[in-house]
């Protein structure tokens, strides 16, 4: 019984710490389907655009973002010895990774128009997505900022306020994408421009909030994360580099699997980059549940990790990872009944071609169907492992899943067997399942266990 009782109260503190990061990826989330939502209301073409665009920026973006998931697990083993220095100097010189790597960013943004055409995208598509990318791109600097400061809050279990901020901002954004898109208010109507705007404008105002939940409360002043902020830790910034640049290639052997099955879907044509970028904005929301789970693992993983106690380690585990299993049994029964439904929500009932996006979307759900429990295992394990500060091993695995299995088993599904859409969705679903096996059995394997002895 003590045993049960300690595994509902890991289950209470994963969920107690997860709901809020969860709450606040769907409401990051949400900012990213308003774009999607009306900027597929005001043309295909502007959707197509702005779903090319995304693909290329999340690239940059989540290998960047690499610090930011440093800085979680540091700060949570910091935090479960009192130790404020080291809490402060690991998240000071994770803000100072992001901004050095977002001036290395920018300008890739800025002349991507080159770089897709070289990849095999239609020049008009190009051209669309190149002006979309000139602004959108600044994006960049607050959202990694952001990042971060949610890491440090959210290992000093402070999520709450995260959550709240960016439910504000999801409203925000909707109103600026509405205003700006369609031209509201006596403005002119800048659709693709104007979600961009939108989005660079809610980061911006994000970041300011978030810096002031990480500085201004009582409980957060001895931490003085901007007090001589230009000073240098040469120690601290080599340690968040080392765990975060695998941490970055791990998302990004990820993310660049979905950024390639798109490539590819624009090789295959507007329509079904279109309808690839709704499904894809339907199952990334079910995929931020599990984002927000795992974060929390990360989070409780690295504070017993610092207790250096076992038991507790093992346990919350396995909670985190029933609590994402259910959660992912619930996705796949929400897809497959009601298909229709949600994406119908994406497409504008008037539009000449939703017929054919509805077909190829409804199929593209039906495959992700059959990835939910995969992703949600693939993600729950590296949240774990980088509890225990294990990043460098599973970066090797995330490249072999997803570019030595899963893409070429996508390309070959595609093109040469002839199924389209759909190939180029199955081949995803092996590379995520490939990641999972080998990432769940390394943390089991890497997990020390409990002495035996009778439990408290």
């Amino acid at each position: 019984m003590a045993q049960e009782r300690t595994f509902r109260a890991e289950m209470r503190a994963t969920l107690s710490l997860g709901l809020p990061l969860v709450g606040a990826n769907l409401a990051t989330m949400a900012l990213g389907i308003t774009d999607t939502v009306m900027l597929g209301w005001y043309s295909v073409p502007a959707l197509a655009a702005s779903t090319l665009g995304f693909s290329f920026y999340f690239l940059l973006f989540i290998l960047g973002k690499g610090f930011s998931a440093a800085v979680m697990p540091m700060v949570a083993q910091a935090a479960s010895g009192g130790d404020e220095t080291e809490a402060r100097r690991v998240t000071r010189m994770g803000l100072w990774l992001s901004l050095g790597f977002v001036a290395l960013a920018i300008p890739v943004t800025w002349f991507s128009g080159p770089i897709l055409l070289a990849m095999g995208q239609q020049p008009k598509l190009a051209a669309l997505t190149q002006d979309y990318l000139r602004i959108f791109g600044f994006t960049m600097l607050p959202a990694l900022l952001v990042q971060v400061l949610i890491s440090f809050l959210a290992a000093m279990e402070r999520a709450q306020r995260v959550l709240w901020t960016s439910l504000a901002g999801a409203i925000v954004n909707a109103g600026l994408d509405y205003t700006l898109i369609f031209g509201k208010f006596g403005l002119p109507a800048l659709g693709l421009q104007g979600a961009a705007i939108a989005s660079v404008t809610t980061q911006t105002l994000i970041f300011l909030v978030v810096a002031g939940f990480a500085t201004l409360p009582r409980e957060m002043r001895p931490y003085q994360l901007f007090v001589r902020f230009w000073r240098p830790d040469w120690w601290a910034l080599a340690q968040v580099f080392r765990l975060g640049l695998p941490i970055g290639l791990t998302s990004l052997a990820e993310g660049g699997l979905f950024s390639a099955s798109a490539l590819m879907m624009g090789w295959i044509g507007t329509l079904a980059l279109a309808a690839h970028g709704i499904a894809l904005e339907i199952v990334s929301l079910t995929f931020m549940v599990h984002v927000g789970l795992s974060s929390a693992a990360t989070v409780r993983a690295g504070r017993a990790q610092g207790r250096r106690d076992a038991r507790a380690l093992r346990l919350g585990a396995a909670a985190a990872v029933l609590l994402s299993g259910v959660f992912g049994l619930i996705s796949v029964t929400v897809i497959v009944l009601i298909p229709h439904q949600l994406l119908g929500l994406f497409i504008n009932p008037t539009d000449p071609l939703k017929p054919q996006m509805m077909m190829v979307g409804t199929q593209l759900l039906m495959v992700a169907a059959l990835f939910q429990m995969a992703d949600a295992a693939q993600v729950m394990a590296l949240g774990l492992l980088r509890g225990i500060r294990d990043t460098r091993v599973p970066m090797l695995q995330a490249g072999v899943s997803y570019w030595l299995i899963g893409m070429p088993a996508g390309y070959l599904l595609a093109f040469p067997l002839g199924l389209g859409a759909v190939g180029v969705w199955f081949g995803l679903v092996v590379g995520l399942t490939v990641a999972a096996i080998l990432m769940m059995r390394r943390f089991w394997r890497l997990a020390p266990r409990p002495e035996a002895a009778p439990l408290p």
